[in-house]
This record gives structure tokens, C-alpha cells and sequence, in this order.
């Protein structure tokens, strides 16, 4: 560990702090990756987030190197990231030369100059937010003490990740509401509508085209014309 172990709970606490205190999920991944290199020795680290319950995004890296290797994974089907977001809480590969469990990953990844990972679950009582996970250009970089820094770090940023999702959730939503009853508005007046049939010609071209609500409501709000209809 770089920090010292007498420091290390005052560290935690004004990360702690400091996550919570993150506007956004992209500056909240930030804020975590800054840190986690701090408090244990790797060379890189990054964060892969959960869609749902399938789809996988790197939201963030400290090297191109980090996005490279996740790509690797959805491609070849395996890696320790998968396996930790499929039923483990945490991985660690001691030598990507040696390692077995997944032969295609291990290959390409060392082929990379990425010798050993530490990847941890990233979850709260009641969804898996994703992985934190942490490289080193050198086998055996991770010891047991890396491994507990780590998921104190991985459980903090959970909680403050998925808070941060439902505020930028919640204001999507209202955003979108807002944007629907702007284009209500305009049909309204210029057509001389209630307010629920102007609902009902938004609703019908986003039917009829294949567009989002909010994609019609937005080109109506710009540019005062609806969407031209596909044969």
C-alpha cells in the first residue's frame, strides 16, 4: 500500500465524504480511480460499470491500456472481470504468463504488458454496480492487504455510484417530462389541441417512426416541425 497504515483510516473517511459529496457518476468514477492508485500500488486502474443486467461499459481508465483489456474480455467471452460480476466478489491473477482459469483473455492481456489484476465487485444490498479493478505491469503486485483496501474502496463508491445514477435518473426524467409538455405545447397552439390530444400525436409518430418520446418531443422543441414520417 502507498498510504500508511496509521493515515489510512482518516483517508478513508474523507473519501468517503468526498464520493457522497460527487454531482455526477462520471466525476464520482474519477474521484475513485484518483484514489484507488493512491492507496494501492498498481500502474493502472479502471472502472467497468453494469447496464442493466447484462450490458458492460468502461466508464473510466488511467490508461488507454485498461480499456484495451476490458474489450478483450467481451470479445473472448471471459476474464476475471466477468467472473467477478457473474458470482464472485473478488479476483486476483498473480501472472497473467501462468494463469489457466481463462487461457484467451490471459494471453492477449499479457501480450499487453498487463502481468497481474485485482479486480472487486462493486455492489450495494441490492444491485451489482460493477467492477473496480486495479493493473500492474508486474506479476504478484496484489497482496491480501491490497485485496481489503480495495473492496473498502469498491463498497464506498457502490453506495456513491448508485446514488449518483438515481440523481441523474431522476433528472433525465424531469428533463424529459419537461421537453413532452414544451412539445404539447407548441401542437396546442398551433393546432388548436387539448392538451391530450396533442399527447396523442407525439405518441403516434414516436409509434409510427420507431422513435423515442422524447426524440419527437426534442425535434419539435428545435425545430417547430414533427418528424418526418417513414413510409
Amino acid at each position: 500500500m502507498t498510504i500508511p497504515a496509521e493515515s489510512a483510516a482518516e483517508e478513508f473517511a474523507k473519501l468517503a465524504i468526498a464520493l457522497h459529496d460527487e454531482p455526477s457518476v462520471e466525476e464520482t468514477v474519477d474521484m475513485l480511480l484518483e484514489f484507488a492508485l493512491k492507496a494501492i500500488g498498481a500502474d493502472h486502474a479502471g472502472v467497468i460499470l453494469l447496464h442493466g443486467k447484462q450490458r458492460l461499459e468502461t466508464a473510466a481508465a488511467t490508461d488507454p491500456v485498461v480499456a484495451k483489456i476490458d474489450a478483450i474480455q467481451m470479445e473472448v467471452g471471459e476474464g476475471p472481470d466477468l467472473s467477478v460480476i457473474e458470482d464472485r466478489l473478488a479476483l486476483t491473477v498473480s501472472d497473467t504468463h501462468a494463469d489457466e482459469r481463462w487461457p484467451l483473455w490471459a494471453a492477449q492481456v499479457s501480450a499487453a504488458g498487463i502481468r497481474s489484476l485485482l479486480s472487486v465487485r462493486m455492489y450495494t444490498t441490492g444491485e451489482t454496480v460493477g467492477t473496480l479493478n486495479l493493473y500492474s505491469t508486474k506479476p504478484d503486485a496484489f497482496d491480501l492487504d491490497d485485496q481489503a483496501v480495495a473492496h473498502v474502496l469498491a463498497r464506498h463508491a457502490a453506495v456513491a455510484l448508485a446514488s449518483a445514477r438515481k440523481v441523474e435518473n431522476l433528472w433525465q426524467a424531469v428533463d424529459a417530462r419537461k421537453r413532452i409538455g414544451q412539445a404539447q405545447g407548441i401542437l396546442m397552439e398551433r393546432f388548436d389541441l387539448t392538451a391530450e390530444q396533442a399527447f396523442a400525436v407525439l405518441l403516434r409518430y414516436s409509434q409510427d417512426n420507431n422513435v423515442k418520446l422524447r426524440a419527437v418531443a426534442d425535434q419539435l422543441v428545435e425545430t417547430r416541425d414533427l418528424p418526418v414520417r417513414q413510409p
